[in-house]
């Protein structure tokens, strides 16, 4: 036993020696950052995405909703569920170095026919008990390597949480100012119905004095009853989206308490930060990179088993064939072993070809998510650019279609203009009016999309 001890404690030697040859150190994935928000970047590190999400969104209402919807919402509670296994499976791959411990007891009998009068039997109990032990000496790297696999995957997991958590909270926000739009685009449209009211009575008095013909009365009617037919669906589309904010919120359906969108107040500075603090900050990012890291050291566990595996086992315990606690004898061996694989139907190459691939794909993952992100924060910095540009005409254009629907009805009354034009101009009002509020909820929307695309909203 000594000499089989001695021999493998000179393998082992020998393979600690080779051993830095069949796994490999993680390396951090290279990648390019420059240009990644598709502008002139400057130097400025400072980031909304440092900003706690209630310095960002200051309305108190929706500062309420987002904390309950923190607090219950059920992707968000599913993805700290596989957090916490990711973190049960890392504490067990921790005790992988430790020998495994059984023991076992039982009582065995044995009886025999006495020979000299085949009516009786002789018989014997024997009582034992034993303590067994095994352990794998970790030569070649193969636990170190599941261990780091597994920290990377409780990594992994855990940034996917903070990922969710920063959807969850633009996903409430986008869909409460959806809501205060809604509202507001109902308002103005239910004031535009009275002002087509208005429009029709005019035309009835203007018919009777034969300034019109009865198709301007009708055809004023049917462009109010075109208006007053989207109410409808307006009112439909505030129900459900109530209902998709509760569902985020973890609640059944419902109304949910708002303000009013023309008393949002955003933060005007929008300050981006460089791409690699966006790339260090974004959860999805670190995600994709803990899941290259894993796939990585899954491959150096494959690796291992191509070479021979040290064991070392032992038993003790005691024998009796009186009872448990009876004088017996003490029992016990010891056993070392090293196994060399020669042929296993190809199954260890197979392993190594397939994390390989499995590494290179989550490579190509991280690629594909860096360079998402920085199509995320380009878009939401030209949809904010778009929206205020749009802005700055739309005052002008409500101010000269005012004017105008002013004007034709002035006008009608004279017999200056025809009703037609009339009725353009308050349909052109209308249009501008409800794309002015469109314009409104595009800036909203995002500032919230911004700073979800640069890595806020976990902290």
């Amino acid at each position: 036993m000594k000499a089989i001890i001695k021999n493998i404690g000179f393998a082992g030697v020998l393979a600690m020696l080779t051993a830095c040859h069949v796994t490999k150190e993680y390396q951090k994935p290279s990648i390019t950052s420059a240009n990644l928000f598709r502008q002139n970047e400057s130097a400025d590190t400072n980031s909304i995405a440092k900003l706690h999400w209630k310095e960002v969104i200051t309305d108190t209402l929706l500062q309420k909703l987002i904390t309950e919807g923190i607090s219950h919402n059920i992707d968000l509670q599913k993805a700290y569920s596989v957090t916490r296994q990711a973190q049960a499976y890392f504490d067990q791959s921790k005790l992988a170095f430790y020998p495994s411990v059984n023991t076992d007891a039982g009582v065995s009998m044995n009886g025999a026919a006495k020979p000299q009068t085949f009516n009786g039997t002789s018989q014997s109990r024997i009582y034992s008990a034993e303590l067994t032990a095994s352990w794998e000496a970790d030569i070649w790297g193969k636990l170190k390597s599941a261990k780091k696999a597994q920290f990377a995957s409780l990594m992994q997991s855990s940034a996917s949480a903070k990922a969710v958590q920063t959807a969850l909270i633009a996903n409430i926000a986008n869909n409460y100012y959806n809501l205060m739009a809604l509202d507001k685009q109902l308002a103005v449209t239910e004031q535009s119905v009275k002002s087509w009211q208005a429009t029709v009575n005019t035309m009835k008095s203007l018919k009777v004095a034969d300034v019109v013909t009865g198709a301007a009365v009708v055809q004023s009617e049917a462009s109010k009853y075109a208006v007053a037919v989207t109410i409808p669906d307006l009112k439909q589309s505030i129900w459900q989206t109530e209902n998709i904010i509760n569902l985020l919120l973890g609640k059944p359906p419902g109304p949910i308490e708002r303000a009013k969108i023309d008393a949002q107040q955003p933060i005007t500075v929008l300050s981006t930060g460089v791409p690699a603090q966006m790339l260090a900050n974004r959860p999805d990012v670190l995600a994709a990179e803990y899941t290259f890291r894993n796939a990585y050291e899954l491959t150096n566990v494959a690796r291992t088993y191509f070479y021979p595996a040290i064991t070392l086992s032992g038993s003790g315990g005691y024998s009796s064939y009186s009872s448990f606690f009876g004088v017996g004898s003490l029992i016990g061996n010891l056993t070392a072993g090293i196994t060399q694989p020669i042929f296993n139907k190809g199954a260890n190459k197979t392993r190594l070809t397939v994390t390989k691939e499995q590494q290179e794909q989550a490579l190509l993952d991280f690629q594909y998510t860096v360079l998402s992100a920085g199509q995320d924060v380009s878009n939401a910095l030209m949809s904010y650019q778009t929206a205020g540009d749009k802005a700055k005409d739309r005052v002008n254009q409500l101010d000269n279609l005012t004017k105008a629907v002013n004007y034709t009805q002035q006008l009608v009354r004279y017999g200056s203009a025809n009703y037609t034009e009339v009725l353009t101009a308050q349909q052109s009002l209308l249009s501008a009016q409800l794309s002015s509020v469109n314009d409104r909820l595009q800036q909203l929307q995002a500032i919230v999309y911004l700073y979800r695309s640069l890595g806020g909203g976990w902290q």
